[in-house]
């Protein structure tokens, strides 16, 4: 009996021994989880930062996020200065897939220690591990693939570029390349959730913006016949290749330079008198507000809501209601008020003081 006795006793302490170096293994474990984590988020703001780096260098040539404008030299040069910052954006990506690799590894490990610990201790049910980063890729793989196709028709279009050339083929060409690279870099930027929550919104309402007022345009010149709801889908994809085919562009379906100039030049030519008179009767309201004090922005022939705002308060004034549209009775308001005599000013005038 006390043989037995001691026997069993062993058997106790060794369970217990295995017991806690399972447990620490699991601590271990999910340490080493915590760090594979922390280093995962730090490559992703590594890639955020190299990507906008990338996107910034990017624009100068794609022209959609500022108004500069490729030179003679940039065509030529065909964007040699964006090879760094192309190797770093490529390289962080690389880093990103290594740390999420790490990642599911250190998942992996953690689920196995967890899984010996619940056997050696029947009693307790095994922790389960935290919701996975890993579980889902850093942006979804047709993103990746759109980015890829689009450095590849950049990567032809700077090899197009030569001497021989003509400067307005060889920057229009390299102009849609790389629109359509930029656009592209752009949506995975967003996706890869290098936005704060904030500046998403934002450009989501901007983007929201420039499609309505794309869309509007597209369907005034008869491109585009599918419902204006800010979405830039397939049926604005193919509107806006229309457009470009008809003039001969390269059929992206993003909206570059010479994309953007045919679109007015259809308008224009649909619009005609009617668009002129238009733009000069929004100067004509503009140019009045303005002699009111009611408008500090520029006469340029455009309605904005800064202007309906600014007419609003001058209606008020006049005691109209402030529709914030030129009707018949702001027009009366006007002309009685500019008919009306002036009132002698109270004190004397020079003349009178002799």
């Amino acid at each position: 009996m006390t043989i037995a006795l001691a026997l069993s006793g062993c058997g106790g302490g060794d369970g217990d021994a295995r017991s806690t170096v399972a447990q620490n293994r699991v601590e271990n474990k999910q340490q080493a989880l915590d760090e594979a984590r922390t280093d995962l988020k730090t490559k992703a703001d590594g890639f955020c930062r190299s990507a906008a780096t990338y996107i910034g260098a990017l624009d100068r040539y794609g022209d959609v996020l500022t108004g500069t404008a490729p030179t003679v030299g940039d065509v030529t040069e065909a964007g040699a200065d964006l090879t760094e910052p192309r190797s770093d954006v490529i390289s962080s990506a690389e880093q990103v897939q290594e740390a999420k690799k790490a990642v599911a590894t250190a998942e992996q490990e953690l689920a196995a220690a967890q899984a010996a610990l619940a056997a050696l201790s029947s009693a307790s049910p095994a922790p389960s591990a935290s919701p996975s980063p890993s579980a889902t890729p850093l942006v979804a793989a047709s993103t990746v693939d759109r980015v890829k196709q689009a450095d590849a028709d950049f990567t032809a279009a700077q090899q197009g570029v030569s001497a021989k050339s003509a400067l307005a083929d060889a920057a229009e060409k390299f102009n849609s390349a790389a629109v359509a690279l930029e656009m592209a870099w752009l949506r995975l930027f967003e996706e890869a959730g290098c936005l704060t929550d904030e500046q998403h919104q934002q450009a989501k309402e901007a983007a929201r913006d420039y499609t309505l007022a794309l869309q509007k345009s597209l369907a005034e010149a008869d491109y585009y016949q599918g419902e204006i709801d800010g979405v830039y889908g397939p049926t604005t994809v193919a509107a806006v290749t229309a457009l470009q085919k008809k003039h001969g562009l390269p059929e992206t379906g993003t909206v570059d330079k010479a994309t953007d100039a045919a679109l007015r030049t259809d308008l224009a030519a649909k619009g005609g008198a009617a668009a002129s008179q238009e733009v000069a009767s929004t100067a004509a309201v503009q140019q009045t507000l303005k002699l009111a004090g009611h408008w500090s922005g520029p006469v340029d022939g455009t309605w904005t809501p800064a202007l309906t705002e600014a007419l609003k308060a001058f209606q008020t004034e006049l005691g109209v209601k402030p529709t914030g549209a030129v009707d018949s009775a702001t027009i009366a308001a006007v002309q009685k008020k500019v008919n009306a005599p002036k009132q002698p000013s109270a004190s004397p005038s020079p003349s009178a003081s002799k």
